[in-house]
Parts: C-alpha cells; structure tokens; sequence
C-alpha cells in the first residue's frame, strides 16, 4: 500500500492506530495505557475514535477492516487520479488538434488569397 496513506495519525503526536487498538483490547502496560490516557484527555479526535473503537463487538477483526478500508480509499484515489489525468490529456489533445486545425485554415486561406492577386 502506498506509505503516504499508511496512518493517519503519523504526523501528529498522537497514538498510532495500533496504540489505540491495543488500548482498546488492554494489551498496553500500565505506562502506556497512562500515556494513552493523558493524550485522550486533551485530543478529542482521538477520543471519538477510541469511542468508536470500543462500541465495536468484535475488536479482533478490526485491524481487518482498517486495512480494508485504507485499500478501498486508496482505491478510490487512485481511481480519480487516473481519471482526472485522462480529462487532462483529452483537453491537451483537443487544444493541439484545434490548434492544427486553425494553421491549415490560415494557410488555406494565404494561399487562396495569394494565388487570386
């Protein structure tokens, strides 16, 4: 997957994904759940997201769903990358074939009008 979509949260100091999943399923020391727990106090990005990780049934199979989630997002831009490049290029290609179009008429209309005097 591409890095630039990998997480989130990399850029900001707050708790990676995986913190905050580990968090959730009590797979953190007693250090980190309290260093985990002094960031959701003042973040509330991330306590809505810890909220709505702990709603979840089946936290196992959340990392699944994130990784999907990021592959269909990834997907999608991609998909409109490519789309808006295609618009690009036909809008390039219409202006050169305009731009052709318009010589040979100028040069059409020289030589018609050249050859009349």
């Amino acid at each position: 997957m591409n890095e630039h979509f990998n997480d989130i949260f990399v850029t900001t100091g707050c708790p990676s994904q995986q913190q905050l999943l580990d968090y959730v399923q009590g797979k953190l020391t007693a250090e980190e759940q309290h260093e985990v727990e002094m960031h959701l106090a003042d973040c509330e990005l991330c306590s809505d997201a810890l909220e709505g990780l702990a709603s979840i049934r089946d936290k196992e199979k959340i990392p699944g769903w994130i990784h999907q989630m990021k592959w269909d997002l990834l997907k999608k831009l991609r998909k409109r990358t490519r789309t808006r490049r295609k618009t690009e290029n036909n809008i390039y290609l219409t202006v050169i074939i305009l731009s052709i179009l318009f010589l040979l008429l100028a040069l059409f209309w020289m030589y018609h009008f050249s050859s009349q005097h």
